[in-house]
């Protein structure tokens, strides 16, 4: 295989004007807010959705199905934009996802729906990694902690805000428009980066390894749907559940050897004999893990027990958000300035283990602003990781394989949330049950729909209470666990070899031209 690549500046590792990566930015950050916003907004119209559309037993597929697409396509569009060009695959990537919302705006039955919820998740999976190769490529490695700390912040406001954004949109024009929303910002960011992005040409002569898509495409499938049914629809010893980890082991593990053995990888091998690379898989599959099972079961424990509505525990994440956002800036800045990074991870996962273990020290008794103090410590932890998993995986490959180390640390992230979701929704639910035949015995038993604050205020005085007391343990040992997966970040951390990040016109020892046996 032969790359050729322009000796445009780009390509020679120094940056377009900071005026011009500046503008791009809002582009590239509207294309990454369009998944991630769907995804809160969506999650709040699915009571309306069912409402209208009936097929109430099939909507946890609505999620499912948008879920497993987008995880099943990242490594593929990730791959593609390293041997085609990356502009042409992150606007294919955009259209795609733009024409599942349109078609899921209009869907007439679950059915439809849950089809055409796959189509945006196909096109979601190019998005973020996408967004995150173009920025490497435009960025030197010494500044792409500012301009990736801007984006993560951007992501912790759509995380916050998309459900808020949700409730209003469903309540005021109809469910419909959750979707339809996503078509005007797409076509903004279409629009600006078709019209403006200048990347430097690259002619790569490569196959598409289908067998290893194929591969993965079972292996990650069986993954996701093993982690959302296990405990839920299945017990974990269920055949069913022993069927999917036996192929989900095994198409992985068929993968793998594929890709020792194709000259063109989807997911290349040698990314993971980098120290670095690995551990920033690792940190971002740990921290997908938190991050996640934390947005579920910290507005679980603030309806039920501390009496919130819906829409004011999000606006109680706003601390969290707020110290997120922070973490994430300062971490940018100072890696711009000094070039080091070894620091975020350390003392992001240091935070991130006090943090969790703040949170599990909650009961029923515990303040909003005590509560308050310990999502901002966890939420400057996370902001400490978000953007430095990215830019060291990055800073730890060669530019020809910069698409498929970011869609490599998304894939590890959104594997993360998937298993944290469902440990923690294991442990929380068991120990639910547990609490409430203690304290409620021959009592009906409590379920994640009943527990919202106002149909938990239509109980008896002594099953609210049991009730409460039953969450506020469930969610101890959920975020107990998430201080033991901290401190594994923590570990990790330490491990991290630090290699000092190059400013623009330094030597990227990367060469324009390059050709050699096997792809390079």
């Amino acid at each position: 295989m032969t790359t050729v690549e322009d000796p445009s500046s780009a390509a020679q590792g120094r940056p377009a004007g900071h005026t011009s990566v500046r503008v791009l930015l809002i582009p590239l950050v509207a294309a990454m807010m369009l998944s991630q916003l769907d995804t809160m907004i969506v999650g709040t119209a699915l009571p309306t959705v069912t409402a209208e559309l009936g097929g109430l037993e099939h909507v946890s597929w609505v999620v499912t199905a948008y879920t497993l697409a987008t995880a099943v396509s990242t490594p593929v569009w990730g791959r593609l934009g390293d041997v085609r060009d990356r502009k042409n695959v992150l606007l294919a990537a955009i259209v795609v996802f733009l024409a599942g919302s349109a078609l899921s705006g209009a869907a007439q039955d679950m059915g439809q729906l849950i089809g055409f919820r796959a189509v945006q998740g196909l096109g979601a999976g190019g998005l973020m990694a996408g967004v995150m190769a173009i920025v490497g490529e435009l960025v030197p490695p010494r500044e792409r902690g500012r301009y990736q700390g801007l984006i993560s912040g951007a992501m912790a406001v759509a995380m916050i805000g998309g459900p808020m954004a949700g409730g209003a949109v469903t309540d005021h024009l109809g469910w419909r428009w959750a979707f339809y929303l996503n078509l005007p910002l797409g076509a903004l960011a279409l629009a600006m980066i078709w019209l403006l992005l200048r990347l430097p040409r690259r002619r790569r002569v490569a196959r598409v390894d289908t067998l290893g898509a194929a591969l993965l495409t079972v292996g990650i499938s069986a993954t996701v749907l093993l982690t959302t049914w296990g405990g839920t629809r299945y017990a974990w010893d269920s055949a069913a559940v022993v069927l999917l980890a036996a192929a989900a082991g095994a198409a992985l593990w068929a993968f793998v050897r594929r890709q020792a053995r194709t000259a063109d990888p989807i997911m290349p091998l040698h990314m993971f004999q980098v120290r670095n690379f690995t551990l920033m898989s690792v940190i971002g599959f740990l921290t997908g893990f938190v991050m996640f099972g934390v947005l579920l079961f910290l507005p679980l424990y603030q309806q039920a027990v501390q009496g919130a509505s819906a829409t004011n525990s999000g606006l109680l994440l706003l601390p969290m958000l707020a110290a997120l956002i922070a973490a994430s800036l300062v971490a940018g800045r100072v890696t711009t300035v000094s070039g080091r990074y070894k620091v975020f991870p350390v003392t992001g996962g240091a935070l991130l283990c006090a943090g969790a273990w703040l949170l599990s020290r909650m009961d029923t008794s515990t303040s909003r602003p005590t509560a308050a103090l310990s999502m901002a410590v966890l939420g400057a932890g996370l902001g400490c990781l978000t953007q430095t998993v990215t830019v060291v995986a990055q800073n730890s490959v060669e530019l020809r394989d910069i698409g498929a180390a970011s869609a490599a640390v998304t894939l590890f992230r959104t594997l993360g949330s998937c298993f944290g979701v469902a440990v923690m929704g294991t442990l929380f639910n068991r120990e639910v049950l547990r609490v409430t035949a203690e304290r409620a015995p021959g009592g009906p038993a409590l379920d994640n729909a009943r527990l919202d604050a106002q149909s938990l205020e239509r109980l008896e005085p002594a099953l609210h209470e049991a009730y409460r007391h039953a969450t506020a343990a469930g969610t101890h040992v959920a975020f107990l666990l998430c201080a033991g997966v901290g401190a594994a970040v923590l570990g990790a951390g330490l491990l991290v070899r630090e290699v000092a990040l190059r400013r623009a016109g330094q030597d990227t020892a990367r060469p324009a031209v390059s050709r050699a046996p096997g792809g390079h």
